[in-house]
C-alpha cells in the first residue's frame, strides 16, 4: 500500500491532533469554572450598575437643590414683577444651562405675583404650552400691577434668549401663595421638597425643591424636576432586558419607574389627584417595602428575595439630598435567571473562543503546510526552469527553514552555472547536454541545414585605428544585436570568428521553415546593421559594412573535437560554400549572396537578382549565385 501523501497532509494532522488533545482539558476547566465566575462577575456588575443609577437621580436633584439655594440669595429676586424682570429671566435662564435636568425655575411673591422660566427642550413641554417652532425657552409672567390689573403672559424665547412670541396666558385665577411648594418652605423656613404634585402651569407631576428668600418674607424661589425626567435616569437595561429599576417615596408608593408603561400610569395616577393604590403596578413593591425596614438591606445590601415565582436580586439605597426627600429610595430589581443567562453566555463565548483557536489553528497548520509545500515545488520549478534554459526568473526566495535554504542555493549555483555555460555554447546545445535522456543527440550526425556567415568590410583596418578596448565594445554591441536578430528567426549561432559570425538552422532543433528563415535573418541582420552604421556616423564610431553569405544543403552537425574538450559545430560543404559566398560579396560589390539551392526553394517569398555561375576555391563544380534583395510582399 502506498502511504505516500502531499507534506501538508501528514502536518495538518499532526497539528490537529496536538491542538485537540490540548485544548480539551482547557475547554472542559473553562467550562466548570467559568460559570460561577460569570454568576459573580454578573452580581458584582449588578452592585455597580445599581449604584451609578442611584447617583444619577441623586445628582439630579442635587443639581436642583444647588441652583434654588443660589437663587434664595439673589437680590434681584426682591422686587416683586414686573420690577427687575430682565435680570430675573437672565439669572432664571443660566439656572436651567447649568442644571439640564431641571425643567423650569420660579419665584412667588406675596401680593400673588410669579416668575416662571422653563426649558421647552421636550416635546411634550412644547407641545403643552403649544410653543412655537425655534422655541429653547418659555418665560411665564403673572404681575398684579396698580394701573393695569393682573398681567398673564406667556413668552417664548430661542436659544439665544431673543422673543420670537408672546400671548395671554389663560389660567389667570392660578396663585402661586396656594401651591404646595409656596406653603410647605414658609412653613418650614429653610430649603424643602415636594411632591410628587402636579404643576399648575404644565400640569405634569413633577418634583420641586424650594427656599425662602433670604431677608425677604414671603418670597419662595424653587425648580421642578418632573417626573418623566428622573424616570429616564433609572434605566437598567445595562445589567439585563429584564431589570428594572424605581423610586420609592416615604409611603411606600412609587414615585418613578423604569418602565415606559408603569410609568405612563404612574404619570396618570398623579395628574389625577395623587399616587395612591400604586402598589400594585409592580408585584416587587411589596417585597421592597418589607426590606426597607431592615437596616441590613435598606442602606445598599444586596438582597435575595421570591415574587412573581421567580427568585430575584433586589439592591437599594437611600437618595436623600441634604436631608431632602427624606424616605425615599431607588430599588434595582434583577431576575437571578437574567444573570444565569448572562453566564450561560458567558460560557458559550468561551468555548467559541476556543472554537475557534481550534480552526485558527487547524488553519494555520494548513497554512505552515502550504507555505513548506509550496516552497518545494517553487524549488522543483526553479530546477525544472534550468533544465529548461529558462533563466528570466530569480533566486529562490529565502525562507525561515534552513534545509529549504540550502536546497535553494544549491539550486541557484547550479542556475548560474548553467548560464555561464550558455554563454559559450548554444542553448538548445546545453539544454539536450543536461537531459538525462539528451546526451546522444549532439553526437554527430548527417542532416538538411541552412548557414550563414557574416563578415565586416576593412575590420583589420578599423582594429588598427582603435585601442583593443573600443574594439571591444564595438564587437560586444555588433555581435548582441545580430545574436538578437538570430534567435527571432530561430537561428543558433554556432560560433564567433574575429569580427564574424556562423549560424545555422534546423539544428539542433527542427525547422521545416529553416530557408525561409535563414534569409529572413539575412535580411534583417543587415537593416539592423544599417540602423546601427547610422548610429555610428552620429557617434562618431567607424561604420560596420556586413557581408553575408547563405547556403543549404548536407552538413554533419554535433559535437567534436578531444576527449576532454569538444565544440558543437557543423561540418562539410555546405558550410565551406556558405562561407566562400560571403566572401565572393567583395568581388560583386553586395552585402547578400546564396546559392541556386537556396533561390529555388524560396524563389516566390524572395526577390533575386542573378549573378550567373561562379567557381569558388575547393570546389570544382559552379555555384549559380544570387542576391537576395527582399522578402516579397504577402
Amino acid at each position: 500500500m502506498n502511504w505516500s501523501r502531499p507534506l501538508r497532509v501528514h502536518l495538518s494532522v499532526l497539528v490537529v491532533a496536538l491542538l485537540i488533545l490540548t485544548a480539551t482539558p482547557i475547554i472542559w476547566m473553562a467550562f466548570s469554572q467559568g460559570r460561577q465566575a460569570a454568576i459573580l462577575a454578573g452580581e458584582k456588575h449588578m452592585r455597580e450598575m445599581s449604584l451609578r443609577l442611584i447617583e444619577g437621580y441623586r445628582n439630579a436633584l442635587e443639581g436642583g437643590h444647588e441652583a434654588v439655594a443660589l437663587a434664595s440669595t439673589v437680590p434681584q429676586l426682591a422686587v416683586a414683577p414686573p420690577g427687575d424682570l430682565q435680570p430675573k429671566e437672565q439669572f432664571f435662564l443660566e439656572v436651567l444651562r447649568s442644571v439640564s435636568n431641571a425643567t423650569s425655575v420660579y419665584a412667588g411673591y406675596p401680593d400673588g405675583s410669579y416668575l416662571q422660566v422653563i426649558n421647552t427642550g421636550r416635546d411634550y413641554v412644547r407641545q403643552s404650552l403649544a410653543a412655537p417652532a425655534g422655541t429653547a425657552f418659555a418665560v411665564r409672567l403673572l404681575a398684579h400691577a396698580k394701573d393695569a390689573g393682573t398681567v398673564s403672559t406667556l413668552r417664548f424665547l430661542d436659544a439665544a434668549a431673543q422673543t420670537i412670541g408672546e400671548r395671554p396666558f389663560e389660567r389667570t385665577n392660578f396663585d402661586p401663595r396656594q401651591s404646595p411648594w409656596y406653603q410647605t418652605a414658609l412653613r418650614a423656613g429653610g430649603p424643602v421638597s415636594v411632591g410628587p404634585y402636579v404643576t399648575g402651569t404644565l400640569k405634569v407631576p413633577t418634583l420641586a425643591l424650594a427656599v425662602p428668600l433670604k431677608g425677604k418674607e414671603g418670597i419662595v424661589v424653587g425648580t421642578n424636576i418632573h417626573l418623566q425626567t428622573i424616570s429616564r435616569l433609572l434605566d437598567a437595561r445595562e445589567i439585563s432586558p429584564r431589570a428594572r429599576s424605581y423610586v420609592i417615596g416615604s409611603d411606600n408608593n412609587l414615585v418613578a419607574h423604569s418602565d415606559p408603561a408603569v410609568m405612563s400610569t404612574i404619570l396618570g395616577a398623579w395628574s389625577g389627584g395623587g399616587g395612591a393604590g400604586m402598589r400594585s403596578l409592580d408585584p416587587s413593591l411589596d417585597v421592597v417595602a418589607g426590606l426597607r425596614k431592615d437596616p441590613a438591606y435598606a442602606g445598599g445590601g444586596l438582597a435575595e428575595a421570591d415574587f412573581a415565582g421567580e427568585r430575584y436580586l433586589v439592591q437599594m439605597a437611600p437618595v436623600s439630598v441634604s436631608g431632602l426627600f427624606k424616605g425615599s429610595s431607588v430599588a434595582i430589581v434583577v431576575p437571578l435567571q437574567d444573570l444565569v443567562v448572562q453566564a450561560n453566555r458567558l460560557l458559550v463565548r468561551n468555548l467559541m473562543i476556543a472554537a475557534a483557536v481550534l480552526v485558527a489553528g487547524v488553519v494555520g497548520s494548513l497554512m505552515l503546510s502550504r507555505v513548506i509545500s509550496r516552497k518545494l515545488y517553487h524549488l522543483a520549478d526553479e530546477a525544472r526552469r534550468i533544465g529548461d534554459l529558462n533563466f528570466a526568473g530569480t533566486d529562490a526566495p529565502h525562507s525561515w527553514i534552513t534545509e529549504i535554504n540550502t536546497l535553494g542555493g544549491a539550486l541557484s549555483a547550479s542556475r548560474r552555472a548553467i548560464v555561464q555555460f550558455a554563454l559559450y555554447v548554444p542553448r538548445e546545445v546545453v539544454r539536450r547536454i543536461i537531459d538525462p535522456e539528451g546526451g546522444a543527440a549532439v553526437r554527430g550526425r548527417r542532416q538538411e541545414v541552412t548557414a550563414l556567415f557574416t563578415d565586416v568590410r576593412d575590420f583589420t583596418t578599423i582594429s588598427e585605428q582603435h585601442s583593443p578596448e573600443e574594439v571591444v565594445d564595438i564587437l560586444s554591441a555588433y555581435f548582441e544585436m545580430l545574436n538578437t536578430v538570430a534567435e527571432q528567426y530561430h537561428g543558433t549561432v554556432i560560433q564567433y570568428l574575429g569580427d564574424s559570425i556562423f549560424v545555422i538552422w534546423n539544428a539542433p532543433v527542427a525547422d521545416p521553415q529553416h530557408i525561409e528563415n535563414g534569409c529572413h535573418c539575412a535580411l534583417a541582420m543587415k537593416a539592423a546593421v544599417d540602423r546601427l552604421n547610422e548610429t555610428n556616423r552620429k557617434g562618431g564610431r567607424p561604420e560596420l559594412f556586413t557581408r553575408f553569405g547563405v547556403h543549404t544543403g548536407p552538413a554533419v552537425v554535433g559535437s567534436f573535437g578531444a576527449i576532454a574538450r569538444q565544440q558543437y559545430t557543423a561540418m562539410g560543404d555546405t558550410i565551406n560554400v556558405a562561407s566562400r559566398l560571403e566572401g565572393l560579396n567583395k568581388e560583386f560589390n553586395t552585402s547578400i549572396l546564396v546559392s541556386g539551392a537556396v533561390q529555388s526553394a524560396v524563389a516566390d517569398l524572395f526577390d533575386f537578382r542573378a549573378m550567373g555561375m561562379v567557381h569558388v576555391k575547393g570546389r570544382s563544380g559552379g555555384i549559380d549565385l544570387w542576391e537576395l534583395l527582399r522578402a516579397n510582399a504577402r
